[in-house]
């Protein structure tokens, strides 16, 4: 956060509501888009609470609550005012689908006006938890069948599990295969990375491993990764 010193008052925008944005409601975007200052670019709340993930050069970002608009936005866009009709802000330009035209993001005033509030009196901003077992998977291919003693290729092998992670607690270990999870069966890595992150932290999940070819049932209980010095699912 910056602090501008001055001896006048500098103009603002007044912060809207984003809760009291109705879709279909028209909004106004202002950016910079591929340089060109000061664009202005008008549409309407498509809806609310989306979800999307953005990857970079490190990691997956998910955002979660966002405003979907089809008022055009452009790289140069981001981090630029979603105003109301009142010339409010009701959002932060964010992101756009780049495979889609009119599918904009933006962040709601609802979520960085509480931001901004703790970021002046130096609190600390909670994250979301982030469900997660702590393992690394690979997909099984037709070559692993015989040294994993199983005949399908459905499922997950461990490829490392940390020590004290949920996971490992639970006696999952590395070359595991993993079948399913709360009893359903999973074809791919994505699929249980999809049952984990659905789950909220402090569930327990009913993971269902081959070891050296016996199959066997064992309790994971959901922890957070936020909280956990290893990043794996």
């Amino acid at each position: 956060m910056l602090q501008i010193q001055g001896d006048k008052a500098f103009p603002a925008l007044k912060i809207g509501s984003s809760d009291n944005t109705e879709v279909g409601d028209w909004l106004v975007a202002i950016g910079n888009p591929y340089d060109f200052d000061y664009s202005v670019t008008t549409g309407v709340l498509s809806a609310k609470e989306r979800e999307i993930s953005i990857d970079d050069t490190q990691k997956t970002r998910n955002y979660k609550h966002l405003l979907q608009t089809d008022t055009a936005i452009n790289p140069g866009n981001s981090g630029g005012p979603l105003l109301n009709l009142n010339g409010e802000v009701i959002g932060i330009n964010t992101a756009v689908n780049s495979e889609a035209q009119g599918i904009g993001f933006a962040i709601p005033s609802s979520t960085f006006s509480s931001v901004v509030d703790k970021l002046k009196n130096n609190e600390t901003i909670p994250k979301e938890p982030a469900p997660y077992i702590g393992v690394a998977l690979q997909n099984i291919t037709d070559d692993m069948l015989s040294d994993l003693k199983i005949n399908s290729t459905k499922g997950a092998v461990v490829a490392e599990v940390e020590h004290g992670t949920p996971a490992f607690e639970a006696g999952i270990r590395q070359y595991d295969v993993i079948l399913s999870v709360n009893g359903k069966a999973s074809s791919s890595t994505e699929d249980i990375t999809k049952a984990v992150q659905a789950a909220s932290v402090g569930d327990e999940l009913k993971v269902t491993i081959s070891r050296d070819g016996e199959t066997k049932d064992v309790t994971v209980k959901v922890g957070d990764k936020n909280t956990a010095t290893n990043y794996q699912s």
